[in-house]
């Protein structure tokens, strides 16, 4: 293996991991934060994230020679912050989380259950998603609105770097988001605390309210970041068998969960970077680039103190603006996998609409009601044409 080791692998992994713990950690917080996460249970949660992806991603890529990614679900974090507050408080969400781990194991471990996960038609998925995303995506305006000179900054600042190369767009607005942070609110070092976080315990409560908000959490999860992972390394000429890769993370969520994180699977957009010929012109070699990823994560994981310190004393509207942005190309392809094809437009549309409209019935997230509003529409269609 030693000998497998090179500049280019170390090199991705890194690019990997900072490029996916800075362009999404804002989503991550402040879903946590909206579903009830106390700024100490966020900062762990941010920490167990970190630890939850940096060694499933060090052990599946050692053990099974390829460049296996691993990433805290962003759709996950956006639909938690598109979330109310539950009722019972944090616990009852680290309950969801919880449930959701569960789930994710099942998809593993039992086939069926697997298949008729992806079985999910493709445009409902996607407009589920979408109307996930869509309030988090109005925020850079809501941010213009409210703080034009810091907005504009921030947006500029990303359509500038994304001229040049996109991967690090959103880390460049992050770091213009930093320096109007630091400009206008007075940080000190004492003020951040300890660089590590400390690990907080909650203890799960499981809820109808908990089921709710752990379905829609499992199938974004799932059909946003595990499915379209497993298709990156296939492009990329990997062939993993994907049960065993679903258990793997199903079960780093359950063992994260109680720490206040929400759920870990595999990586869509950074699996790239160590999955594609920039890791190293040999693929046999490129599995040490997901190696380094997970060490690099692994390590970002004792700043988690640091990191939440610091979103906490921004304005809620700049930190909202940057996980907007970092949200625009997931959105950008969910809507067009929800309306490219005509057949199933308007189940897809349903779907969006429902979800996006962020009402809950009886306890449960308006995520779980689109996609069965669109679902309902979708069989209509089908055994109308039958």
């Amino acid at each position: 293996m030693l000998r497998d080791i090179s500049g280019q692998a170390v090199g991705a992994g890194l690019l990997a991991a900072v490029v996916g713990f800075a362009s999404s950690f804002a989503v991550i917080l402040a879903g946590l934060t909206a579903v009830g996460a106390s700024p100490a249970e966020a900062a762990s949660g941010l920490m167990a994230l970190s630890l939850a992806m940096g060694l499933p991603a060090i052990l599946f890529s050692a053990w099974l020679k390829q460049p296996i990614s691993i990433a805290w679900s962003t759709p996950g974090g956006a639909l938690l912050a598109s979330s109310a507050a539950l009722d019972g408080g944090f616990a009852e969400a680290v309950g969801a989380f919880v449930i959701s781990g569960v789930l994710i194991v099942a998809a593993g471990l039992f086939r069926p259950f697997g298949r008729a996960v992806q079985r999910i038609p493709g445009p409902l998925a996607n407009a589920m998603l979408a109307g996930v995303l869509f309030g988090l995506c109005l925020a850079p305006v809501r941010a213009i609105a409210e703080q034009p000179l810091a907005g504009i900054l921030i947006v500029l600042a990303w359509i500038a770097v994304a001229r040049i190369n996109r991967l690090f767009a959103v880390p460049a607005a992050v770091l213009v988001t930093a320096v109007l942070i630091v400009s206008q609110t007075e940080i000190s070092a004492g003020d951040l605390g300890p660089v590590m976080a400390t690990p907080v315990l909650i203890a799960p409560q499981f809820t109808l309210e908990a089921l709710g908000l752990a379905l829609p959490l499992f199938l974004v999860t799932m059909a946003s970041q595990n499915i379209p992972g497993i298709a990156v390394l296939n492009a990329n000429g990997y062939r993993p068998a994907p049960g065993p890769l679903f258990t793997g993370t199903g079960l780093f969520t359950l063992a994260a969960a109680p720490f206040g994180a929400h759920a870990v699977n595999l990586a869509a957009i950074t699996a790239a970077l160590c999955a594609g010929p920039d890791a190293h012109p040999d693929p046999a070699r490129r599995y040490w680039a997901g190696i380094m990823s997970g060490v690099f994560y692994v390590l970002l994981a004792f700043v988690a103190g640091w990191a939440t310190a610091f979103i906490g004393a921004a304005p809620p509207v700049l930190i909202e603006a940057v996980a907007g942005l970092a949200l625009l190309g997931a959105f950008a392809g969910a809507v067009v996998g929800a309306v490219e094809q005509p057949e199933g437009r308007e189940a897809a549309v349903i779907t969006f609409i429902v979800t996006a409209s962020g009402l809950a019935f009886f306890g449960i997230s308006g995520a779980f009601w689109g996609l069965l509003a669109g679902g309902a529409v979708w069989a209509l269609d089908r055994w109308r044409k039958a």
